[in-house]
């Protein structure tokens, strides 16, 4: 078994961990190093945007992290350097995760207590921004939550979204060297879906995962079905995210309920591949997967989806009744925010710096975010091995 498929164990073993950097998140800084200190934490995926930029701000963390794998050893972290799949997200239809919010700040009034600004958990609001001379949306930093729209007291907020354009995206996305790819979909966009899908297929047998991210809805099963009928047979691994209450994991702790009773809708439904669950993930995720049996710790034969295995046991399937992953967005992403704001204040107080430092360049820094990073990542991991251990 080489490095490449460690992420693939994970989720055969039900450990997996997916950073979700975000759809519409376009703020290379953060993209990179994010990356790097999720990378150094263990994660065993990078969900990144659609955009070249940031494919490439997303491969130079991974290969930074690379360079730091003895350092991360020695400081009692698991990373032994190999590198997490690296996936892309796109998009058959309207969906939350495609979308930046927009405003004219001109049309503020003065006295606007400014409650967009501060319920914005990208802080991508911002009004006099000096270093920026703005004011207005950092449309980079803006992932879609769509927090500041009811808020606003004016209601001048408003989105603007995006749709993937297969014939131009999916090759560009195949030729950058990603690993995965994950397509938002929605009851009800079989065609849809399935023009998305024909743009892809080329290159699918390139990808080591497929992940099909749908929330819930009216006849959803009966959807992921006909869905699995459309790309079967694969190559890859393939996993069902079950998109529960989407880009709420920071908000409090009982926003993962979502997720995980739509992880045990799609789990009854016994379709291949594997579960992992995304939406309103956080802290209490996995505590309250273990606290209902969920975890899957696969020490039954499984069927060996994308990975070459010359003993025979190895392709008994098992029902996976379980929860092979879960995947962290927002909420991993504010758990590191206060480290990388201390960052970006750096730069601004001292000038003689250049534009923008990188993480791995404050050395006090980039071990207390893999720190808090690993906080997070170790939660599925560690679980995992004690649940094998008994």
């Amino acid at each position: 078994m080489t490095d490449l498929f460690v992420p693939l164990q994970s989720l055969k073993q039900g450990n997996w961990f997916k950073l979700i950097c975000g759809a519409s998140f376009q703020h290379l800084p953060a993209v990179r190093n994010l990356t790097l200190a999720y990378t150094l934490a263990g994660a065993d995926c990078i969900d990144v945007a659609a955009d070249p930029a940031v494919i490439a701000a997303a491969q130079a963390g991974l290969q930074v992290a690379k360079t730091l794998a003895q350092d991360a050893q020695q400081r009692g972290f698991d990373y032994k350097g190999n590198l997490p799949f690296l996936m892309v997200s796109l998009n058959d239809g309207e969906d939350p995760h495609f979308r930046k919010a927009e405003f004219n700040p001109t049309e503020c009034p003065r006295d606007c207590p400014r409650p967009c600004e501060r319920i914005c958990p990208a802080q991508a609001i911002v009004f006099d921004n000096i270093k920026e001379d703005f004011s207005g949306v950092v449309s980079e930093k803006c992932y879609g939550c769509g927090r500041c729209i009811p808020i606003c007291p004016y209601g001048i907020i408003y989105t603007a979204s995006y749709v993937t354009t297969p014939g131009a995206i999916a090759p560009l996305v195949m030729s950058t060297g990603v690993d995965a790819v994950e397509i938002h979909t929605q009851v009800g966009r079989l065609a849809e879906f399935q023009r998305l899908w024909q743009a892809i297929s080329p290159w699918a047998d390139q990808l080591k995962v497929l992940a099909i991210s749908c929330p819930d809805g009216e006849g959803m099963t009966d959807y992921l079905r006909a869905v699995y009928d459309l790309i079967a047979p694969l190559t890859s691994a393939l996993i069902w995210q079950t998109d529960g209450r989407s880009m709420s994991g920071d908000i409090g702790d009982g926003t993962t309920i979502a997720a995980v009773k739509l992880g045990q809708k799609v789990l009854a439904a016994k379709l291949p591949g594997y579960v992992q669950l995304a939406g309103g993930t956080n802290s209490y995720t996995v505590a309250k997967l273990k606290a209902m049996g969920l975890l899957n710790d696969f020490r039954l034969p499984i069927l060996d989806f994308g990975l070459e295995d010359t003993d025979p046991q190895s392709k008994i399937q098992n029902p996976k009744s379980k929860i092979s992953g879960v995947a962290y967005g927002s909420y991993a992403r504010v758990l590191l925010s206060p480290i990388l704001e201390k960052l970006e204040n750096k730069e601004v107080s001292n000038t003689n710096m250049k534009a923008t430092l990188c993480l791995e360049e404050d050395e006090a820094l980039l071990w207390q975010a893999v720190e808090l990073a690993h906080s997070l990542v170790s939660q599925i991991k560690s679980s995992q091995r004690m649940e094998s251990e008994h």
